[in-house]
C-alpha cells in the first residue's frame, strides 16, 4: 500500500502542476486581451475626437468659400477694371471645390490629399487678401453697410479657422502620440492604415501665422 501511494504521489503533483500553469496562461492571456481591448478603445476615442475637430475645420473653410462670392460681386460693382484679381479669387475658390467631395473622404489617411487641401485653402485666403487689399482703394465701396458686413464676416471665419485648426492639431498630436507609445503601437501597426498617423496643418511658406484681415 506505501508503494502504491509512494507512486501515486508524483502523478498528482504533475497534475497540480499542469492545472496551475494552465490557469497562470489564461490568467495572462486575459490580461493581454483586456489591454488589447483598452487600448484599441482608446485609440477609436483619438481617432474620433481627430475626426470631429476635422469636420469643424471643413465646416470654417467652407464657411470662407461661401462668402467668396457675394464679396466678389460687391467689391465688383465699385472696381470692375480689377479683373485680375477677381479671376485669381474666382480660380482659387474653383481650387478649394476639386479638392473636395470624395477626395476628402480619406484625406486623414492619406497626406498627399491633407497637402492639396491645405494648399488649396492658402492659395485662396491669399487671393482674398489681395482682393481685400484692391478695396482699400475704393472708399466708397468701404462705405456700403454690405461690404462692411462682408468684411466683419470673413474676419470672424478667419478667426475660426485659425482656432479650429490649431484644435485639430491638438487632438491629431494627442492621437499620434498614443499611436507611437510602447507598446500601443504593436495594435496601432495590427489595423493598417485604421490608426495610421493623422497630419498637421503647417503655416504658409510666406506666412507663419494665420491670415489676418485688415480693413
Amino acid at each position: 500500500m506505501a508503494t502504491t501511494a509512494q507512486h501515486a504521489s508524483p502523478h498528482r503533483s504533475s497534475s497540480s502542476g499542469m492545472v496551475f500553469a494552465l490557469i497562470a496562461i489564461a490568467g495572462l492571456s486575459l490580461l493581454v486581451v483586456g489591454w488589447a481591448v483598452s487600448t484599441y478603445n482608446a485609440l477609436i476615442t483619438g481617432d474620433q475626437d481627430v475626426r470631429s475637430r476635422w469636420a469643424q475645420v471643413e465646416n470654417a473653410y467652407q464657411r470662407r468659400a461661401d462668402l467668396v462670392p457675394n464679396l466678389v460681386e460687391t467689391v465688383k460693382g465699385a472696381a470692375a477694371f480689377e479683373t485680375k484679381t477677381f479671376t485669381e479669387v474666382t480660380e482659387a475658390r474653383a481650387q478649394v471645390g476639386q479638392v473636395s467631395g470624395k477626395e476628402l473622404a480619406g484625406v486623414l489617411e492619406d497626406p498627399k490629399a491633407f497637402e492639396r487641401f491645405q494648399a488649396a485653402q492658402q492659395t485662396l485666403g491669399a487671393s482674398l487678401q489681395r482682393l481685400l487689399a484692391v478695396s482699400e482703394a475704393y472708399p466708397d465701396l468701404k462705405a456700403t453697410a454690405n461690404f462692411r458686413d462682408l468684411q466683419s464676416q470673413l474676419e470672424g471665419t478667419e478667426n475660426r479657422i485659425a482656432i479650429e485648426r490649431m484644435r485639430f492639431n491638438e487632438a491629431a498630436r494627442d492621437f499620434n502620440t498614443l499611436r507611437s507609445r510602447f507598446p500601443a503601437m504593436f495594435v496601432a501597426r495590427s489595423f493598417g492604415d485604421r490608426f495610421a498617423a493623422r497630419p498637421y496643418f503647417e503655416a504658409a511658406p510666406e506666412a507663419k501665422k494665420a491670415p489676418a484681415v485688415r480693413f
